[in-house]
């Protein structure tokens, strides 16, 4: 039974979030356009929503497995390689894919043609990563491997192969 079904009284319930076209958060990484159209902040951080549109022959992050969350990745145009542990996928439109905390992986656009994606996180946790490799380079530090992996440490994430 609901609260105001038990007290008689309305309830107030959280507000709808609208996010538009052209709007969003934008984070530029190299080659990498991504829009954030949920941040986690309105789901009670269970869930973050991105888009992003990789350039042709985008190289993704390094192969990497996060410890406490769940991505998906849905294409929605272009095609992506996914790479999880030795096995490759190439991934066309319309097609989703979820990984699930421990599991090695990375992604790229291989091809001559844009890619475009709507990656999930559940929970929110990994956005603030993506924000924090955005701010090193705005401060003109540059990502080397280190950099990155550092970054990623701070949000449960690790390489899943050796860097060096």
């Amino acid at each position: 039974m609901t609260e105001e079904a038990k007290t008689g009284e309305p309830q107030s319930h959280p507000a709808v979030s609208v996010t538009g076209p052209g709007e969003g958060e934008v984070i530029v990484l190299g080659t990498t356009r991504m829009r954030v159209l949920e941040d986690g902040s309105r789901t009670g951080h269970r869930l973050a929503i991105a888009e992003s549109v990789l350039a042709p022959h985008t190289q993704g992050p390094p192969q990497h497995r996060h410890a406490r969350h769940d991505e998906g990745f849905y294409v929605l145009s272009g095609t992506v390689r996914f790479t999880v542990g030795d096995e490759e996928h190439d991934i066309g439109a319309g097609t989703l894919v979820m990984v699930p905390p421990g599991t090695p992986h990375t992604f790229a656009n291989q091809t001559d043609q844009p890619a475009v994606m709507l990656s999930t996180f559940t929970p929110d946790l990994y956005v603030q990563y993506f924000r924090d490799l955005q701010e090193a380079l705005a401060a003109g530090r540059p990502l080397t491997p280190q950099a990155t992996i550092d970054a990623m440490n701070r949000y449960a994430t690790e390489p899943a192969i050796d860097p060096t």
